[in-house]
């Protein structure tokens, strides 16, 4: 082994190393509450420590994603990742010194992102957050069903109940966030029984609301995240399996269809030697 190969056997188990994961998530977590700290009014002193303490994050950062790119196998790979392309560019952008300019907003923003990089280090939130984003597309229909559904009722309560409360009535678009308040049953009973003492059967506009959107569309959209996190559960398990050269379900469905290949000419060859006789015979020649 050459002394490149050595040194990147080196950064990569580093990078694999358990405590080595901890450390950079605390200092991801120290990094959250120096950009809370630095959101009070603080002494000059101390407003100059957290400011070290910010170039320090960046540059433990920055030294982080060295050793990641050096621990890499593959260096093309790395930058295949776009969880590892966010982190760079978080990084550099971070290094460069746009406090005191224009840009400054900028910098603060930057800086409040780097909280995300804990998504990148840690498995378990990618693997959430890889699941949202793949429920998006059935999430679609359902919330489309569900503005199809707030709608509806928003032109029914502006039409009917304008008259008894125009602030939580008064148009359509006022209408949707009175809605979204019954939905959420921020005091919802108060709006119902408001409008109960002109329209004394209107509690049932109000529970078929719920109903729909409270208790089943919310159901269905817990039920497809669920569901999705479990596929790709299963993802990740079959994925290390395969890194860890165990045998997969095709694999296993693969032996044991062999093995019954080879019980089954086994017993075939066990009766022909038991039965001579029943083996077909040679021609006779004339």
């Amino acid at each position: 082994m050459d002394n490149n190969a050595q040194w990147q056997a080196a950064f990569y188990k580093l990078r694999s190393n358990k405590a080595f994961e901890l450390f950079v998530v605390g200092i991801i977590i120290f990094s959250a509450l120096v950009i809370g700290v630095k959101t009070y009014p603080l002494p000059e002193a101390l407003l100059q420590a957290v400011v070290v303490m910010d170039w320090a994050i960046t540059v433990i950062f920055l030294v982080e994603i060295v050793i990641r790119f050096l621990g890499e196998p593959d260096k093309k790979r790395f930058f295949r990742s776009g969880w590892n392309i966010f982190d760079t560019l978080i990084v550099v952008v971070s290094l460069i010194p746009i406090e005191d300019s224009d840009m400054a907003l900028i910098g603060r923003l930057v800086r409040i992102f780097r909280v995300l990089r804990m998504v990148s280090i840690i498995p378990e939130l990618r693997m959430l957050l890889n699941s949202l984003l793949k429920a998006m597309p059935q999430l679609g229909y359902v919330l489309l069903m569900m503005f199809i559904i707030f709608y509806i009722y928003a032109a029914i309560g502006s039409t009917f109940f304008a008259s008894v409360n125009p602030e939580l009535w008064g148009d359509i678009a006022v209408s949707l966030l009175t809605l979204f308040r019954v939905m959420t049953f921020e005091d919802w009973t108060d709006v119902m029984y408001e409008t109960m003492t002109e329209y004394p059967l209107s509690w049932f506009y109000y529970l078929s609301f719920i109903f729909f959107t409270a208790f089943a569309f919310l159901n269905m959209i817990i039920g497809i995240v669920v569901n999705v996190l479990e596929e790709e559960h299963q993802r990740v398990a079959k994925a290390e399996a395969v890194a860890a050269g165990e045998p997969t379900i095709t694999d296993l469905h693969l032996e044991i269809q062999a093995l019954k290949q080879l019980l089954v000419e086994n017993v075939a060859t066990a009766r022909n030697a038991s039965n001579p006789e029943a083996a077909p015979q040679p021609a006779r020649e004339l």
